[in-house]
């Protein structure tokens, strides 16, 4: 596969162990790759050198083969670029920000901002200083993608969105993926990433912990089930059924389950089950889950 974005060696030390530190991957042509981690781990200082915002201390950052800093003004002719703290030009309006975007740009005839106008449901008359954090967003998102880049770069893209608008956006990224657009996608969601890229780079205080592809990832992913039964005797019962049991409370057990759905199901069939629920993981313990909190 043809390479589109790479990272080498890319240090960038602020002190106190904050910064990213001898950074190397590489995105292909028309991949779809997700920067995982927590805040603070360094994944708005990648795209701030790969945008040409910083020079590495050491190391060096391409995109589609030029120089992100030597070469900063010509990359992003063809680049859109969601930041993640968006900071506008708060007495002109949505549409006055677009246009000026455009004139910018140089474009010239017709352009993608209308359909994506339409498809977030974002009046651009509005003043950027009246807007709501979610409309500022959408403007964002439509600045980003208006000229029909070839190369994405988006932080934290979807912040301040709502549910449905999130979906829609996750959907959009779809539809970019396959027309094959590279696209380099930071989040700490991790279901936004699941259901978009192709593989994953997680980031722990600035360094590397594992790069894998989106399907190992949920393949090695425990989840833990909450199962509520018709009695305590009954919850004990089930608790003997040779699942990895985590607590038993009341009529309440919690099991962690991994590759045995099956038999998790074939369990549960054979004792009276009032009840299941699947609460939501945060992105600390799937990465405990996976790297052992290495």
């Amino acid at each position: 596969m043809e390479t589109a974005i790479e990272i080498g060696n890319l240090t960038r030390d602020y002190g106190n162990g904050r910064g990213v530190f001898d950074l190397s991957f590489s995105i292909g042509k028309g991949e779809v790759y997700g920067l995982l981690g927590p805040n603070g781990a360094g994944k708005t200082t990648v795209i701030r050198h790969l945008m040409g915002f910083l020079k590495p201390q050491k190391g060096n950052c391409l995109i589609s083969g030029m120089d992100c800093w030597a070469e900063s003004a010509r990359i992003q002719k063809g680049l859109g670029y969601i930041p993640g703290e968006i900071n506008f030009f708060q007495d002109m309006t949505g549409s006055g920000f677009l246009n000026f975007l455009r004139q910018y740009r140089g474009i010239d005839g017709k352009d993608r901002t209308g359909e994506l106008l339409e498809r977030f449901e974002l009046d651009p008359a509005v003043k950027l200083k009246k807007m709501s954090k979610g409309m500022k967003q959408k403007v964002g998102i439509v600045a980003a993608l208006m000229h029909d880049p070839d190369v994405l770069i988006l932080d934290e893209p979807t912040s301040g969105l709502d549910p449905l608008m999130q979906n829609r956006f996750i959907e959009l990224i779809l539809e970019e993926k396959a027309r094959g657009k590279t696209i380099l996608m930071s989040s700490h969601i991790f279901e936004e990433v699941e259901r978009t890229c192709h593989r994953v780079c997680i980031l722990k205080e600035g360094r590397i912990a594992a790069i894998d592809s989106v399907d190992a990832l949920k393949a090695s992913q425990v989840k833990r089930y909450i199962v509520t039964l018709e009695s305590e005797a009954a919850a004990t019962a089930f608790a003997g059924e040779g699942l990895a049991v985590e607590s038993i409370q009341e009529n309440k057990v919690t099991v962690r389950v991994q590759n045995n759905i099956r038999e998790f199901i074939l369990a549960m069939n054979r004792h009276p089950v009032v009840n299941l629920m699947a609460p939501s993981q945060s992105l600390e313990e799937i990465f405990l889950q996976y790297y052992g909190g290495k």
